[in-house]
């Protein structure tokens, strides 16, 4: 079997310290706040970041370009390896464009390497629990073809259930207008949003109450599951800097399903920027996306 390694980006959202356990490539998007650019190797704590965004902080940021994404890969190409790139839903980010642009030119320079770019059509710990779903793979012995194609199958399986808190930073992002982020504001409405099949995120319902829409995450789950409910053992949780939240939604989950494996992580800076501090996501393969 040829050798292969696995690459993504940070709007993955796994724990750094998965990528040095699995070997995992990863490329990082920027971000800008309070006038000063913040990559990978100055990257604020994640505290810091979402304290800033609660002061009044309007974060910006910026998508992965072809220069970034070849300096990723090019490395392992040059060690005799082949690529598997799990990337950023294309509905949300030119992320995945630019590896593609870059994979292409890397190709010709390297013919005897091969590089499948995969659009995961996901987002934050959707698009990880894919990352970690074809890493498992990969150790147990999977070629990168096999690993590809499992992915593409079942990327419309992965389901992704968020809410936010405060919903003007879904209004500066465009995802709802001004009257219902002052609306909602007052009313104390909470959006339930999801990753459509074209990767984008949508709203599919709201409920009045932070409580409620943490328990609407998981209603959501006893509906999407179907055939995948008496399998289902991993469930994977992102949060806005509110881990009692993450918590509350673990526990719910798993006071109804056998889960023997859960990984919370914080949603990182890049999508944090467009979400906000207090968004926590519900995610979990299901026969319904």
């Amino acid at each position: 079997m040829r050798e292969y390694i696995i690459t993504t980006d940070n709007n993955s959202d796994l724990p750094e310290e998965f990528y040095k356990e699995h070997g995992v490539g990863c490329v990082y998007l920027s971000y800008t706040i309070n006038g000063k650019t913040y990559t990978h190797d100055n990257f604020l704590p994640v505290e810091e970041f979402y304290g800033q965004m609660r002061n009044g902080s309007m974060p910006t940021t910026a998508q992965v370009n072809p220069q970034a994404a070849r300096d990723l890969m090019e490395p392992y190409l040059k060690a005799g390896k082949d690529i598997l790139h799990i990337a950023f839903s294309s509905g949300l980010s030119g992320t995945c464009n630019s590896c593609r642009m870059a994979a292409e030119e890397l190709i010709e320079e390297y013919q005897d390497r091969k590089i499948i770019i995969v659009d995961s059509l996901s987002a934050s710990l959707g698009q990880g629990l894919l990352v970690y779903e074809a890493a498992l793979r990969k150790e147990q012995g999977m070629d990168m073809e096999e690993v590809a194609q499992w992915v593409e199958v079942h990327k419309q399986n992965l389901v992704h259930m968020f809410t936010v808190d405060d919903l003007n930073h879904l209004y500066r992002g465009g995802r709802v207008s001004r009257t219902t982020a002052i609306v909602g504001g007052m009313l104390n409405i909470k959006p339930v949003l999801h990753v459509d099949d074209e990767g984008k995120l949508v709203a599919v319902g709201k409920v009045r109450g932070r409580k409620k829409s943490l328990q609407a995450l998981v209603d959501a789950m006893n509906e999407k599951l179907g055939s995948y409910g008496a399998s289902c053992h991993t469930i994977f949780i992102s949060h806005g800097d509110c881990i009692e939240d993450a918590r509350f939604v673990e526990k719910r989950v798993k006071e109804q399903y056998p889960i023997d494996t859960v990984v919370i992580n914080h949603v990182g800076a890049t999508i944090g920027a467009h979400s906000g501090p207090g968004t926590v996501a519900l995610f979990f393969l299901g026969d319904v996306r």
